[in-house]
């Protein structure tokens, strides 16, 4: 501790002496040429010194044995030696400091914990469409390759979310906003899902104008509508029902609905939907939930600004409606764009 004191008072000490022998020199030019004088103000000059450091290092003797022992754990740090100005702030900083600490390790270990348990979940639901289309392999007869492609297809659907789940932590690396036709990306959707809605007997209906445009991620607004259209369809159980899907543009503003005639959503779950691996009644009765599915889709709107919404009444379906936001003004801002390239 005394070697650390000495060292952070090395420069004060070297500058008293300077000092001192600055007054000294002085007193010899200006003619006071008497060495009992002389010797009398160094003594002086070097006790004064020494009791100020001697009483400095007592002050901050707590202090130094503080930061100089070894800490058992985190809340060391947090122990308030300092007295003097310097030190109590010094103290509150390091408070500070530490709450920013606890906030990024809990929320490191929440992203890891998020996706450990998702991928848990995911491995644990992937074994399913393997064992089935192992278990038709084994079968003598012909191959049903209708039930096969299902299975696949549910398996390309599992490993899409748990890829955009883990694309989620480096959103704004991966994130490219353009200006996008909302009939061709539904359109889109539909077409790659139709075998699903084949299969379940439930039909889509799009009233979407071919004019209207949005400003957004295309490759996740794709993902996000896929989840709504398969969720929509995975969730009504009888047949020959449909899946509306509409949109609305008008001034600066786009609205996407998509209204299904399914089961539809409690009302004790409808305000934890869109919570981390909240499955709720309706995904243990159909036991493929993973409960990530509008969690996604609400982070992915979140950060791209768009503003989800989610409505239903239990028998009487479900909506869910994507408001995009600021569309004109982000026209005229890539209007100003491609005039100042030109």
């Amino acid at each position: 501790m005394l070697r650390l004191f000495l060292k952070e008072h090395a420069a004060f000490i070297v500058f008293q002496l300077l000092l001192v022998s600055f007054i000294m020199l002085l007193y010899w030019l200006d003619g006071f040429r008497n060495l009992d004088t002389a010797i009398y103000s160094f003594v002086i000059s070097t006790l004064l010194v020494v009791t100020f450091l001697a009483a400095r290092f007592i002050k901050r003797y707590r202090y130094y044995q503080k930061i100089t022992a070894k800490p058992a754990n985190m809340e060391h740090m947090l122990q308030r030696e300092g007295r003097s100005p310097e030190q109590i702030q010094n103290d509150l900083y390091l408070h500070e400091l530490y709450k920013l600490y606890q906030y990024e390790v809990q929320a490191l270990y929440a992203t890891q914990n998020r996706h450990l348990q998702f991928m848990n979940q995911w491995v644990h639901q992937m074994k399913t469409p393997l064992s089935v289309m192992q278990l038709l392999l084994q079968e003598e007869k012909e191959l049903d390759k209708a039930s096969v492609r299902e299975e696949v297809e549910r398996l390309k659907a599992g490993l899409d979310t748990v890829l955009m789940n883990a694309r989620l932590d480096t959103f704004e690396q991966d994130m490219q906003i353009e200006k996008v036709s909302l009939r061709s990306m539904v359109t889109e959707m539909v077409t790659e899902n139709k075998r699903l809605f084949i299969s379940k007997r439930v039909y889509p209906q799009i009233d979407v104008d071919e004019k209207c445009s949005v400003f957004t991620d295309q490759k996740w607004m794709k993902f996000i509508i896929g989840q709504f259209l398969t969720n929509a369809v995975k969730y009504t159980f009888e047949p020959n029902k449909k899946v509306y899907i509409s949109a609305v543009c008008e001034d600066d503003q786009a609205l996407l609905t998509i209204r299904d005639e399914g089961i539809g959503i409690p009302s004790s779950d409808l305000g934890r939907v869109t919570k981390a691996f909240f499955t709720g009644e309706n995904g243990r009765k159909t036991g493929e939930s993973t409960g990530m599915g509008l969690y996604l889709a609400n982070e992915v709107c979140g950060k791209l600004g768009h503003k989800l919404e989610i409505a239903s009444e239990k028998g009487h379906g479900t909506t869910v409606s994507v408001m995009f936001y600021n569309q004109e003004a982000e026209t005229q801002e890539e209007n100003n764009d491609v005039s100042e390239n030109r």
